[in-house]
């Protein structure tokens, strides 16, 4: 019965007129003043950041914070993937015929997922990471490879929590919520990164809208409170580094493996 409560007040708290009106106070110059207990609640390292946290202005603008220079080394070489996000990896592995297997209890066509673009039929049997960023990491998206962009699809969604309760409980999240896909072709094969919305504040955006290429680690998007990253490897082209699984913690430019063609 409280489960089906809680379901019930998430679809509820799902619709984007609630994400406007929580976007509109993060944006707010009174919303600053909890920059300090979000710190504090979250034991957020505001150290890491590019300035004190007196420096912003709202809430918005903390949250989606550069860090300082140096703070996130990341893997080069020329077949090199590295995390896009600091994250939690809660789910990874091989795409069976077009399906991501065992996602919090729960499986995902990746023709819902990319929202049944033509790029799906590159990562039918490719590779797949789900990287969940909590309110404690910081929210900036990364290059995960050294590449171009071949197309953005921005995806109109619901903004359903992608916690632990909303990924086992609530149905097919992750192709629900609002989504910004980046296809990006590497030297060695394709990748999509799918960065996908959360409750309340679901807005996700461009660093530089005009971008189209990027090299490993450059500033990529970022999360206005937010959420989940999904990373596509295109098939017969991944090798995950040895050791890495699910409930693993990552941070930002670190090693995830190594793209190239496989013959």
């Amino acid at each position: 019965m409280v489960k089906q409560l809680l379901r019930l007040m998430t679809e509820l708290s799902s619709h984007r007129w609630l994400s406007r009106l929580m976007g509109a106070f993060s944006h707010s110059r009174l919303s600053r003043f909890l920059i300090p207990v979000f710190i504090k609640s979250y034991h957020i390292p505001a150290a890491e950041a590019e300035k004190h946290s007196r420096q912003y202005r709202t809430l918005n603008e903390f949250f989606s914070r550069r860090l300082k220079p140096g703070m996130r080394p990341v893997s080069n070489g020329d077949n090199a993937v590295s995390s896009p996000v600091d994250a939690m990896i809660t789910a990874m592995g091989e795409i069976h015929s077009g399906t991501i297997m065992n996602v919090k209890g729960q499986d995902y066509e990746l023709e819902e997922l990319l929202n049944h673009s033509p790029h799906l039929e590159l990562y039918k049997k490719g590779f797949f990471f789900v990287l969940y960023l909590s309110p404690t990491d910081y929210h900036r998206i990364h290059a995960p490879l050294t590449g171009r962009k071949v197309e953005s699809d921005h995806i109109r969604g619901r903004a359903y929590p992608v916690n632990e309760f909303g990924m086992r409980h609530m149905k097919g999240v992750l192709s629900r919520n609002e989504r910004l896909i980046t296809y990006i072709a590497g030297a060695n094969g394709e990748a999509a990164v799918v960065k996908v919305g959360a409750m309340n504040v679901s807005s996700i955006r461009y660093t530089d809208e005009q971008a189209m290429e990027w090299q490993i680690g450059d500033d990529l998007a970022y999360f206005e409170f937010g959420s989940t990253v999904v990373l596509l490897l295109e098939s017969g082209t991944f090798t995950p580094r040895a050791g890495l699984a699910s409930e693993t913690k990552v941070k930002m430019g670190e090693l995830l493996g190594t793209l190239q063609r496989h013959l």
